[in-house]
């Protein structure tokens, strides 16, 4: 699936640290910087064309390399991904999905398991998942929260996500906006190039 745009996104910069070529993307894209997201994108400057996840023939393994030393990693931060389902006792009972929840938090909760089964049965992964299933409005980054500290979340997602080891999912955690499954992710992890469909 194919990431939306950030032509409307704050003024963002090119990573410079080293020479492009060696992150291992194609011809005619860059790695730049989301300075209102705080995550790394990809950006073709002869088509204009900007996604979060890397084109088609990008090297994935220069591609890890190049992320690593280049990136910046938040002091303090961690980066996670999650799965919510909301329920008619939530914070905001709705979503992108549906403008009136009413489902009961035991139902949300069931529903919520059945993701997390297939999640660790190996069927599907979380960001997958995420794309179609969650109620956040981050399902369209596959889940992903980017870096965030502490304070900056939930206390009772704050501290299974802090919990957690890097690619490590959480069971079902409650919070005010609902129940949530976690993916601890590493702070400049990408999304894999094969997952990567073209427009």
């Amino acid at each position: 699936m194919v990431w939306s745009s950030f032509s409307n996104q704050s003024p963002s910069f090119p990573l410079t640290f080293s020479l492009q070529a060696d992150a291992g993307l194609p011809a005619g894209w860059e790695v730049r910087h989301s300075n209102s997201k705080n995550l790394p994108y990809f950006f073709n400057g002869a088509s204009k064309e900007s996604r979060w996840e890397p084109p088609e023939g990008t090297d994935v393994e220069k591609l890890k390399v190049y992320m690593a030393q280049n990136t910046r990693k938040p002091e303090g931060k961690i980066r996670a991904a999650h799965l919510l389902v909301k329920h008619k006792d939530s914070r905001r009972p709705s979503s992108w999905k549906e403008q009136n929840i009413t489902r009961a938090k035991e139902e949300a909760i069931d529903i919520l398991k059945g993701h997390e089964a297939r999640i660790r049965s190996g069927e599907t992964s979380l960001g997958d998942l995420a794309q179609t299933e969650s109620d956040c409005s981050s399902a369209k980054k596959r889940g992903d929260l980017g870096p965030f500290g502490k304070g900056e979340m939930q206390k009772e997602f704050e501290e299974v996500a802090f919990a957690l080891e890097p690619g490590q999912v959480s069971n079902v955690v409650e919070t005010a906006s609902g129940v949530h499954l976690i993916e601890r992710y590493e702070p400049d992890q990408t999304i894999r190039a094969e997952d990567a469909t073209l427009e």
